[in-house]
């Protein structure tokens, strides 16, 4: 027999083995999920992904994380990848943090959620591809060191209130509150906190449309502030 023929022969084994895999992909998924802060009742974070101290944690029930998600809860810093070679190390950063993530969350994909302080979602929030929220930042202080080697700062909670939409792309700075039922359009990136049922854009992020309670609509933010006044 041929190495052609016994190609053609398994091709169609190998599809439909292909085909199982990825329908089975699910199931797995969730059968391998490790154990967390609380014990959540069905949830889903496809592959791949990575959780980082999953006891510190804390899921709803109803998550569904799309892949490529990246869940760290950091308790110290630096690891070894982010120590200078050339000089002692440095005197290790202790965090006591924690993720809670509220009921019925999703994101599409790639979502990445870095604690060193907390970082709280609300119930029913969506997540586009792509966001990223992170309550520290890599120190800056000096430009005669690579930022890599300096210590964490600026550290500030993040809250995310329930029922917003976190657009395509969008990261959120420390110290940021998000108000609930907002929206965050794509590529913006939030460094201020923002009011409930608002839409806001851009780098940084600015309000553009607040939700009218007497009209029942979205109307622009230099409409409302003239009703205001």
């Amino acid at each position: 027999m041929t190495r052609g023929l016994i190609e053609r022969l398994l091709r169609p084994l190998a599809f439909q083995l292909g085909i199982l895999i990825q329908e089975m992909q699910p199931d797995i998924a969730t059968a391998t999920l490790p154990r967390f802060g609380n014990t959540p009742r069905n949830v889903r974070i496809d592959f791949p992904r990575r959780l980082v101290n999953p006891e510190r944690i804390f899921l709803g029930d109803g998550v569904w994380l799309g892949p490529g998600s990246l869940l760290i809860a950091l308790h110290r810093y630096p690891a070894a990848p982010m120590q200078n070679p050339e000089r002692p190390p440095l005197e290790q950063q202790q965090f006591h943090s924690r993720i809670v993530i509220g009921n019925r969350v999703t994101a599409t994909g790639d979502l990445q959620i870095a604690a060193h302080r907390e970082i709280t979602v609300e119930d029913d929030v969506m997540f586009a591809t792509n966001v990223n929220l992170t309550d520290g930042l890599h120190g800056y202080e000096t430009a005669q060191e690579p930022y890599k080697y300096q210590p964490i700062f600026k550290i500030a909670p993040i809250v995310i209130r329930r029922g917003c939409w976190i657009g395509q792309n969008v990261v959120v700075m420390p110290g940021v509150t998000i108000g609930e039922h907002s929206i965050v359009g794509a590529n913006s990136v939030v460094t201020r906190s923002l009011p409930a049922r608002c839409i806001a854009v851009g780098a940084p992020a600015r309000v553009v449309h607040q939700w009218d309670e007497a009209t029942g609509a979205w109307v622009a933010t230099d409409a409302v502030l003239e009703r205001r006044v």
